[in-house]
């Protein structure tokens, strides 16, 4: 897969650790990449970090039609960046792309794109304890129309934020409620899905 690459001319800084908090603080590029069903998945690029266009009929907005995954690069003692099991999280984006009726990515080519976007930011990846670079893959329909019917266009991106602990004050052990009731999934639903909606 053939990626361009387009480098932001305001590139930003890494806060300090502390500052970092969990999902806040973004680096200067996103991955993105397109699909139609005439051309397959096409155009895929690096490019400075900013909001995304879209038509305000796409299905994503109308009809939940989005998947997302989320895991972390660690940067070793040795300076390099290492990914944690990024081939788990690229299969279980496809197998929530295969529930949702989404286009399916290649897992290679998945790959390819995390490797290049995180190389590409490769400085935002902080190196104290508890720190982590988290990555955020997501795929969305983007067909501009109201019309109930699958889906024929759609987008790949990633989105990375450097990031210190989800919970602001560390990891603690939390209570619990156990539900006897309610059900997160039902057979036949969602639920082993990463999705909106």
């Amino acid at each position: 897969m053939n990626i361009t690459i387009t480098k932001t001319t305001h590139p930003g800084t890494l806060p300090p650790s502390d500052q970092l908090g969990f999902g806040t603080v973004f680096t200067d590029h996103m991955f993105l990449m397109d699909y139609s069903a005439d051309k397959g998945w096409h155009d895929a690029r690096v490019v400075p970090y900013g909001p995304i266009t879209m038509s305000p009929a796409a299905s994503v907005l109308h009809y939940g039609t989005e998947v997302f995954e989320g895991m972390k690069a660690y940067r070793r003692p040795d300076g390099g960046v290492q990914l944690f099991r990024p081939w788990e999280n690229v299969a279980r984006l496809n197998r929530s792309c295969e529930r949702l009726g989404l286009p399916q990515l290649d897992p290679d080519d998945a790959l390819q794109a995390i490797k290049t976007v995180v190389k590409v930011d490769e400085n935002w990846v902080p190196s104290d304890p508890g720190t982590s670079l988290y990555i955020r893959p997501f795929l969305y329909g983007t067909d501009p129309t109201l019309a109930l019917h699958g889906v024929h266009e759609a987008t790949f991106a990633i989105i990375l934020s450097p990031s210190g602990s989800y919970f602001s004050d560390g990891l603690k052990p939390v209570p619990i409620m156990v539900e006897t009731e309610d059900v997160r999934a039902v057979r036949g639903g969602t639920g082993e899905a990463k999705c909106g909606g």
